[in-house]
């Protein structure tokens, strides 16, 4: 019985409030950040941290954000990208514009601003919801891309358009080598994940969940309709602003405008989509599946004879399995991954006396 309760009783309030109530779940907690910290580092090499563990920590991060809107809050939106594109402009304008501004202030401070950004384009949710929301919140995703473009301000008037990550250096550190921009990114994430969790347990997370259920009823008994939704609008924005800055900064490296397109914004709601609605544990496996899917069809395809099946038209197979699997989990497994790993768990507090 792996995941027994008897004998762990709650002797204090705090006890009870516990993000991890049972001890081994707090000790299976600091292993996996153990191994994120000091063993992954030493292990892992400069390819799987530029193209395997930083976009897979990234797209967390953006799922997280999405996940905090859509599947706590009920509300629709298709302009992640859009939200992020603003974090990482923004960002790359504080610190260029601002001498000697910290790196970590640049983020924050991106994600203040596509904060605010989201709240502009959460307004609608105040009158329509559903569909018609969804359609409202496509217009940041070619506002947005646009805007950037128009203006050459955003880019400080670069003719390419295109914006290059700072020297990432905090506190007299560099961590411009794939492995130091692996530390910075698990950092950010972690810490953001962290604020994520207690902001879900929260008030204003049980308030989020009440007017996903039934947003009239959650007017009747008191809760503020106006403030709850705009705020969802705002946090999950700055979210996506710090996502979109370390995908600019520590992932990319350059980035232009158009490479926070509607394409990115579909991956992002795949990703809440398989891992979970509602499940901050969702966010990393959905993550972990849109990352390392292509990777394994790719070797898949390699172990079929030569000239079976052309590469050009690997990407269009890639997108017919994932909109099958995104068919299949909306028919068979609504809850995503998150709600299979439940059930294992599930089936691992009663093993051995059950089989």
């Amino acid at each position: 019985m792996l995941f027994n309760e008897a004998g762990q009783f709650s002797r204090r309030y705090a006890d009870d409030r516990r993000v991890f109530r049972l001890r081994q779940d707090r000790l299976a907690l600091w292993l996996a950040l153990a191994l994120a910290f000091f063993g992954v580092p030493l292990l892992a090499s400069d390819y799987w941290f530029s193209a395997i563990l930083i976009p897979f920590l990234v797209l967390s991060l953006a799922g997280l954000g999405l996940n905090l809107l859509t599947g706590y809050a009920g509300q629709l939106s298709l302009g992640s990208a859009a939200f992020m594109a603003v974090g990482a402009f923004a960002a790359y304008n504080f610190h260029v514009r601002i001498p000697g501004l910290p790196l970590l202030f640049s983020f924050g401070l991106g994600g203040v601003v596509a904060a605010l950004v989201a709240v502009l384009f959460g307004l609608p949710s105040l009158r329509i919801k559903g569909f018609y929301l969804l359609v409202s919140t496509l217009a940041a995703q070619f506002f947005v891309p646009w805007a950037l473009v128009k203006f050459g301000w955003f880019t400080h008037y670069n003719t390419s358009g295109v914006i290059s990550a700072p020297p990432l250096r905090i506190l007299g550190l560099d961590f411009g080598s794939p492995q130091g921009r692996y530390l910075l990114t698990l950092t950010v994430v972690v810490a953001l994940f962290w604020l994520g969790r207690n902001l879900v347990r929260s008030e204003l997370g049980r308030n989020w969940m009440a007017v996903r259920d039934m947003d009239t009823a959650a007017a009747v008994i008191g809760i503020p309709l106006l403030r709850t939704k705009l705020l969802a609008f705002a946090l999950s924005g700055f979210f996506l602003g710090v996502a979109g800055s370390l995908w600019a900064f520590t992932y990319l490296g350059t980035v232009e405008p158009h490479g926070f397109d509607l394409s990115r914004s579909f991956q992002i709601l795949f990703i809440i989509i398989i891992g979970g609605l509602g499940s901050i544990l969702g966010n990393f496996l959905g993550a972990a599946f849109i990352v390392l899917f292509p990777i394994l069809l790719s070797n898949l395809v390699g172990l079929l004879p030569t000239g079976l099946i052309a590469s050009g038209q690997l990407e269009h197979l890639q997108k017919i399995f994932f909109g099958a699997l995104i068919i299949a989990f909306l028919i068979k497994e609504p809850e995503g991954l998150a709600r299979l790993w439940q059930r294992l768990r599930e089936r691992a507090r009663l093993w051995p006396l059950r089989y």
